[in-house]
């Protein structure tokens, strides 16, 4: 019998029954930690808490409407829908990187697959919807005339018949002037462009959004223009996409959250000072 096996004999009872409970303790322990590796490699553990940074859109947005883009003194955006995009953005859970971009350049951008998303106030049109895709509607819009605040002899559409018209490139407001008769029409690149002639005297009237024409007046300190007549027409802004992007049922699912929850009612409010226009869903 080998010199240690002695020495274990040796050992009173209590201590014997001592020493195996404890090899018996270490060996189950051991087992246990065996097992608990052999389930963790057989079922691994899934990750399922979203990584917001690795879905990001680009989104173009032309920051020279008021006030739903307005690029601000330090370069900073802001604007209806700069803050709607953010709010649209949380609810479905991706990030926004905004790209600026002229207006006149957006469609051919999604075309390409440039940007995944534009936003700038952009009305759905059946011709635009030949070529890219637009979300659910969320904005009610529509054209008004804005004239000098001493002109006497423009109240409504027909009496811009022969007139010196002033448009943004690319517009609704672009296309009801060239259906007036004999008028002279200049296409320009940006709101403050059309109006600033209009101040100048280089045109009679411009035609462009109501809200925002009313918004520029109120806030951009443009003195002496008014709107004259009631709302030409009635628009709806949507968020446009390439055909049939993936991205679209992604957007219109945080759009749809806004409009539900509250964060829609707070935003329009916050630029208008009003309560929402009623929406419909497509």
């Amino acid at each position: 019998m080998p010199k240690h096996d002695l020495l274990y004999l040796d050992l009173p009872t209590y201590m014997r029954k001592f020493i195996n409970l404890k090899w018996r303790q270490i060996i189950l322990g051991l087992s246990c930690v065996l097992l608990i590796i052999a389930c963790n490699n057989e079922h691994p553990t899934i990750n399922t808490t979203p990584n917001l940074s690795t879905h990001s859109l680009k989104v173009a947005t032309d920051p020279t409407f008021l006030p739903f883009e307005i690029q601000t003194a330090n370069g900073n955006l802001e604007g209806f829908d700069i803050d709607l995009m953010n709010a649209i953005a949380n609810a479905a859970e991706f990030t926004v990187q905004f790209e600026r971009l002229p207006f006149d350049g957006m469609i051919s951008t999604l075309q390409a697959k440039k940007a995944d998303a534009a936003i700038s106030g952009i009305t759905i049109t059946p011709q635009r919807l030949k070529t890219i895709s637009f979300s659910r509607p969320y904005f009610k819009a529509g054209l008004a005339i804005a004239v000098r605040e001493n002109t006497q002899d423009i109240k409504d559409l027909n009496s811009l018949q022969g007139k010196k018209i002033a448009v943004q490139i690319g517009t609704p407001g672009a296309d009801l002037a060239k259906t007036i008769p004999n008028a002279k029409i200049t296409t320009l690149n940006s709101g403050p462009e059309f109006f600033q002639d209009l101040l100048n005297g280089n045109v009679d009237a411009a035609i462009s959004d109501a809200f925002g024409t009313l918004y520029a007046i109120k806030i951009a300190s443009l003195k002496g223009i008014k709107v004259v007549g009631n709302v030409l027409t009635q628009e709806y802004y949507g968020i446009a996409t390439s055909k049939d992007s993936p991205n679209l049922d992604l957007i219109n699912k945080g759009l749809a959250t806004v409009l539900s929850n509250g964060t829609y009612n707070q935003i329009y409010k916050k630029w208008f000072n009003t309560d929402p226009l009623q929406l419909p869903e497509s």
